[in-house]
């Protein structure tokens, strides 16, 4: 019972050993990086390390000061021209109070910052101003747009944005309707416009559509040909029975004219079928191999009348 025992404890403690490192950041992105906290060196496991300009990183609803202890409501906005979902830290080094919207949370390592708690591209948070003058606010937002492989690779981009609220009364004052708040963002608006090709990606979507052409052309093709052939054989055979055998052999009425209703209403309804697919854009394999027995049902009811109409031959005369 021991060894049983052993290996067991040795699973769970595997089994916990690998569950850590996600145990340990939960739903958003680890607040230290690499001797420095995320927000100031960004995202360097993604992206190949370095900020991208391809990202559009944006705040908005942002005063240009603050008034004593008055909440103000952001909007953060993550834009890319291919990576649609990505996640976000907000700090405000603890000068005033972040408050978490939906999508978001308190950072699990920095309960003074904001991430997402889930993948998105657009979160609604709240900040709370001192309820004292100390100047000066200075804030840390970095974005990061995922290409959702679930790996950190270059495919991902990401860039952050600095920006500051001034103390009480800094600011100046426009009009009686000045526009207080405001919308800062970082990133080049024209690459939303441009998604970086892959070449890798853009040669295997040409060999795939030439695979599809061969494939869907090559089979129209073929069957085409074979049908093709198919009549020319039949239209070869009525020739020369007319010009070695004399024509058909002969069928009587009693047999002919039941065989002809039968042939008929086989052609009638294959001819309905046929119209149906064509009128319904089916695929083309459907629509050849009932126009093909279409035409040989129609072929059976002319063989059939040829056959009625044909002389009788006497050939077992004595």
């Amino acid at each position: 019972m021991q060894r049983p025992v052993r290996n067991f404890s040795i699973m769970v403690i595997m089994a916990l050993m690998l569950a850590a490192p996600v145990l340990g950041s939960p739903n958003g992105p680890p607040w230290e990086n690499g001797g420095g906290i995320i927000v100031e060196t960004g995202c360097t496991c993604h992206g190949g390390g370095a900020p991208s300009t391809e990202v559009v990183v944006s705040i908005s609803g942002v005063p240009r000061a603050y008034n004593l202890s008055q909440t103000y409501e952001f909007t953060i906005n993550l834009q890319h021209a291919s990576n649609e979902l990505g996640g976000f830290v907000l700090y405000d080094y603890n000068a005033g109070t972040l408050t978490a919207g939906e999508g978001s949370q308190q950072d699990p390592d920095e309960p003074g910052a904001l991430s997402q708690s889930e993948p998105g591209n657009d979160w609604v948070v709240t900040w709370t101003a001192p309820a004292e003058d100390i100047g000066s606010v200075n804030f840390q937002l970095v974005g990061n747009a995922v290409n959702g492989n679930g790996n950190f690779d270059e495919g991902d981009k990401w860039n952050i944005l600095s920006f500051i609220i001034s103390e009480p009364g800094a600011a100046e004052v426009v009009t009686d309707e000045d526009v207080s708040l405001r919308t800062i963002s970082v990133g080049d608006y024209d690459a939303l416009f441009v998604a970086e090709e892959n070449p890798e990606a853009i040669e295997a979507e040409r060999q795939e559509g030439i695979a599809d052409e061969f494939f869907t052309n090559g089979n129209l093709y073929y069957w085409t040909t074979l049908s093709l052939i198919i009549i020319a054989a039949v239209i070869q055979g009525e020739f020369y029975e007319r010009k070695f055998s004399g024509g058909p052999p002969h069928l009587d009425r009693s047999l002919a004219v039941p065989q002809g209703v039968r042939r008929g209403a086989l052609a009638a309804g294959l001819g309905l079928l046929f119209a149906y697919l064509v009128d319904n854009s089916e695929p083309w394999g459907y629509s050849l191999v009932v126009g093909m027995l279409t035409l040989w049902a129609i072929y059976g009811v002319y063989r059939t009348i040829a056959q009625s109409r044909a002389p009788k031959q006497y050939t077992d005369l004595v």
